[in-house]
């Protein structure tokens, strides 16, 4: 049964710093494109970042502007999200993802296996 389960989601000012941890079980973790999503209240569910197999290749979506880094520890079976100069925007449930295949993908249908999310909220 594969599970992942997100964890360091909370409540910060603007301006601060969240690091989000996603823990993988149940798979190869190290063969699955892993991302997070997230989905604001009323809005759909949109693309934050995804890190390819190895680490190597990530892909952003343009909203991060260089504030978020997505990192992965296979050896941990486990992805991060490193999130700083949160804005009041930035407030959502953020969901870990894992997608099969060698190709980034920024479409939440691609994506096989979703964690249960974490909210996160940025006071302005």
């Amino acid at each position: 049964q594969v599970q992942l389960v997100e964890s360091g989601g909370g409540l910060t000012q603007a301006g601060g710093s969240l690091r989000l941890s996603c823990a993988a079980s149940g798979l190869t973790f190290n063969y699955w494109i892993m991302a997070w999503f997230r989905q604001a209240p009323g809005k759909e569910r949109e693309f934050v970042a995804a890190i390819n197999t190895s680490g190597r290749r990530t892909n952003y979506a343009d909203f991060v502007s260089g504030r978020f880094t997505i990192s992965r520890d296979n050896a941990k079976n486990t992805v991060f999200l490193q999130m700083n100069v949160l804005e009041s925007a930035d407030t959502a449930v953020y969901y870990c993802a894992a997608q099969a295949g060698v190709q980034i993908s920024v479409r939440a249908n691609d994506y096989l296996y979703w964690g249960q999310g974490t909210q996160i909220t940025v006071s302005s």
